[in-house]
């Protein structure tokens, strides 16, 4: 009996004496938070009294305008005397010129027929005849709409531009695969690369090579690199351990290993590695118009100058198709490793590639022959006078007098004066202190202290750089595409998890809007829109939109069956399968969803500085437009420093989500 008593009164001691800190671990965040809020209890009143509130105090800010100008001075001085501009850099530009001039002269040899062959050759080996098909019909189409030079000349730079960027990706990956501390070098210029917007490459490019080709495909080479070196070091990290420890057993020396064990077993993160940057170095290509790369992006960027759909529709279907089919290439390429051999026996191996090649330079010289070098201009189609007559009437229509909601203009107007000015209103009366906090909170909660410190740092960043309030406007804006981004792709991928008829009508659609570069979604919501921030916001949702889409159906429909299975056996309702059950077990998806939206749009809202959205994008294009590196480069890091925080605070660390699950 008195056991008995003595066992109730046990958790009663436990419950008064270490229940808070029982409660605490096993709720680690509002620990965290605790933490948080007694050390501001003590700091800030402290940074109060010593800095004040509001803006960040210009004592704590420091101006790199004047080394900064020093350094573009002395470029601009010694750009055409100075010998590491003569012997280096200048052997550097000739060989990208020489290099591209030779890939155009080869597709132009080879005439609109053999190129055609040969995509459509190439395709079939690698993926099949649906593909070949595919391929061959994307380059007539690109003829057809009177693209043609063009696209040879985006795809002359694009052949130069990766082959550039696979072999330094690839080097720096083997450098991070095989040694840890390269690894740790390199993570965070990666991280950094990857944030930065493609615009911020450009300036200093400019600067040192000069508008022109060189200048265009060395920006594209650092923009689309950090991809290969990332998933070439991840796939030569996680190679079999015991592979790798059968390899050392044998007597391979470490040439061996790599050679024979490690890059076979890492093929498909590498060939993933050349799809992502083939897409990278394609968007570059078109951003790179702007300083003279020519092609398909020059006719993007000039139809941007004057508000032309129809015909930055004309050269930017040609860069989807070009996207498609590099884009199923290598992703059939990936699938197939290890997989059977198909088709008959006297086509496979090295005997398919050689009856490719002969009938390929069999057609060019009948080509060659017959003056089918450029596709003949009498066989186009013209489709920019009809799409900007279904432009001129839906702005017509849709811009002003549209009953209840007023038109576009007026959406735009709201949006503005409703949400944008309200959020950068709050952001920049927010004392910085408490921006930092908050970004301490929200950092802190979801990872570690690294996490948080490395947040907290980012922001406080800006503020030396002296650029806060313009950072808080692209913040406000960031945030406000970003909510509407996963209010509509969060809906519309439940949509398609739960339809598999949605999802495949969506697949093109999608496909369509991923690979559109960015500029040519700034043409048709300036249109609808005009000049301003909100139609920054419209382009950038429409951007993000597909990742957001795609990430989110595929992790509604990756959730385990038998979990969905047990809830109905419950009596749960589709809804409550998709509260209780979807969503929680889908929660590493759906965070991922979120931060590849905040990082996309934050692309294009940069980019919306050339449409009037002002603050960092601004800054940027008027670095580029004066060629003001000070100006250019400061708020370019202010970009990177912004997305590194924005980064942090939404994505959990690999030892959060283990915690978690």
């Amino acid at each position: 009996m008195a056991t008995a008593q003595a066992t109730p009164v046990r958790p009663a001691r436990s419950g008064t004496g270490r229940g808070p800190v029982a409660a605490l671990r096993q709720r680690p965040a509002a620990g965290k938070l605790l933490l948080l809020v007694l050390a501001a209890a003590v700091l800030v009143p402290l940074v109060h009294g010593r800095w004040g509130g509001g803006v960040w105090p210009d004592a704590l800010t420091a101006d790199l305008s004047g080394p900064l100008g020093s350094v573009t001075d002395w470029i601009v001085s010694n750009r055409d005397s100075h010998p590491l501009f003569l012997y280096f850099f200048g052997h550097i530009s000739n060989a990208v010129v020489l290099s591209v001039r030779g890939v155009y002269l080869v597709l132009l040899a080879l005439g609109w027929a053999g190129v055609t062959l040969l995509a459509a050759a190439v395709a079939w080996r690698v993926a099949g005849i649906r593909l070949a098909l595919t391929a061959a019909a994307s380059f007539l189409a690109c003829g057809l709409l009177g693209m043609w030079v063009p696209t040879m000349q985006t795809l002359a730079l694009m052949v130069v531009a990766v082959l550039a960027s696979v072999v330094l990706g690839l080097l720096l990956g083997l450098a991070a695969g095989l040694s840890d501390r390269v690894f740790r070098i390199l993570r965070p210029v990666l991280d950094t690369m990857q944030v930065l917007p493609a615009f911020a490459y450009l300036l200093p490019v400019v600067l040192v090579f000069g508008i022109g080709v060189p200048g265009a495909v060395l920006a594209t080479v650092v923009y689309a690199a950090p991809p290969m070196a990332r998933l070439t070091a991840l796939g030569l990290r996680g190679a079999d351990g015991g592979v790798m420890e059968a390899v050392t057993s044998l007597g391979a020396t470490g040439r061996q290993r790599l050679l024979t064990a490690r890059l076979p077993l890492a093929r498909r993160e590498l060939l993933l590695g050349l799809n992502q940057t083939i897409m990278m170095a394609l968007s570059m290509a078109v951003i790179a118009s702007v300083i003279g790369a020519g092609g398909l992006g020059d006719r993007v960027y000039q139809a941007l100058s004057s508000v032309d759909v129809g015909a930055a529709l004309a050269a930017g279907i040609p860069i989807v198709l070009l996207a498609v089919v590099l884009d199923r290439t290598t992703e059939a390429a990936g699938r197939r490793i290890g997989a059977e051999p198909t088709g008959p026996a006297l086509l496979r191996g090295w005997r398919g590639w050689g009856l490719a090649a002969l009938v390929t330079a069999a057609v060019a010289l009948v080509g060659r022959l017959t003056d089918g070098r450029v596709w003949p201009d009498d066989v186009t189609v013209a489709i920019a006078g009809p799409v900007n007559t279904a432009k001129d009437w839906m702005v017509d229509h849709l811009y002003t007098g549209v009953p209840v909601v007023g038109g576009t203009a007026d959406l735009a107007s709201h949006f503005t004066s409703g949400v944008l000015n309200p959020l950068r209103s709050g952001l920049t009366s927010l004392p910085w202190w408490s921006v930092l906090l908050v970004v301490a909170a929200l950092a802190w909660t979801i990872g570690t202290w690294r996490t948080a410190a490395t947040a907290v740092l980012a922001m406080a960043a800006i503020g030396v750089l002296g650029v806060w309030e313009p950072s808080m406007d692209t913040l406000s804006q960031v945030i406000a595409a970003v909510a509407v981004t996963l209010v509509l792709g969060f809906a519309i991928a439940i949509g398609a998890a739960r339809s598999a008829r949605l999802e495949k009508l969506l697949r093109p659609v999608l496909d369509v809007f991923q690979t559109m570069p960015q500029f040519v979604y700034l043409i048709p919501v300036v249109a609808l829109f005009g000049v301003g921030r909100a139609p920054a916001a419209a382009a950038a949702v429409v951007y993000a939109l597909p990742a957001v889409v795609r990430i989110t159906t595929q992790g509604l429909r990756g959730v385990d069956p038998a979990a969905l299975e047990g809830a109905r056996s419950l009596g749960a309702t589709p809804g409550q399968q998709l509260r209780q059950v979807q969503l929680p077990l889908a929660r590493p998806s759906l965070l991922l969803a979120v931060n590849q939206a905040v990082v996309l749009v934050l692309a294009v809202v940069i980019i919306g500085g050339l449409v009037g959205s002002g603050a960092l994008g601004y800054d940027v294009v008027f670095g580029l437009a004066q060629g003001d590196l000070a100006t250019g480069l400061v708020a370019g890091a202010a970009i990177v420093c912004l997305g590194l925080m924005l980064d942090r605070v939404t994505q959990p660390t690999a030892r959060r989500q283990r915690q978690e699950s």
